[in-house]
């Protein structure tokens, strides 16, 4: 079987991560602002978006194809994208996802700017939303 590679997706490239979202059904876009980053085997397997905000970065559009969930895919491609960031990483997520956000170093309820905080006051309007964060690491 071919290894997984994990990278940050170019430029000329980040069609194929929407086309990977739809493949799956997936609401989700790749944000032109971001970084895009993918594990690949062959073919995209996992997808998600570090996009700049005040302050830090706001990972946004995770999504592992369900053959290869429950593999450590997500945990390895976050690990990868966010190595090396020197301000805090935060994302949105269902409740359910605290635990696994957790092991992977993201702390419940962080302190987010101002514009983080109001977006997930109206994310939360719809639907259930928690944030986290993660500090970066201290050298």
């Amino acid at each position: 079987m071919p290894q997984i590679h994990y990278t940050q997706l170019e430029e000329p490239l980040w069609p194929l991560m929407n086309k990977f979202y739809r493949a799956h059904q997936s609401s989700m876009k790749a944000v032109r602002d971001a970084q895009l980053w993918v594990a690949r085997r062959d073919e995209i397997i996992a997808a998600l978006c570090l996009r700049p905000v005040s302050g830090g970065h706001w990972l946004t559009g995770l999504f592992v194809d369900p053959a290869y969930r429950a593999q450590g895919i997500a945990a390895r491609l976050i690990r990868e994208a966010v190595n090396g960031m020197d301000e805090p990483v935060w994302l949105f997520c269902h409740p359910d996802l605290r635990g696994f956000y957790e092991r992977r170093g993201f702390r419940f309820n962080p302190e987010l700017p101002y514009a983080m905080a109001e977006r997930l006051s109206r994310y939360a309007r719809s639907k259930p939303m928690i944030a986290m964060g993660l500090e970066p690491a201290k050298p």
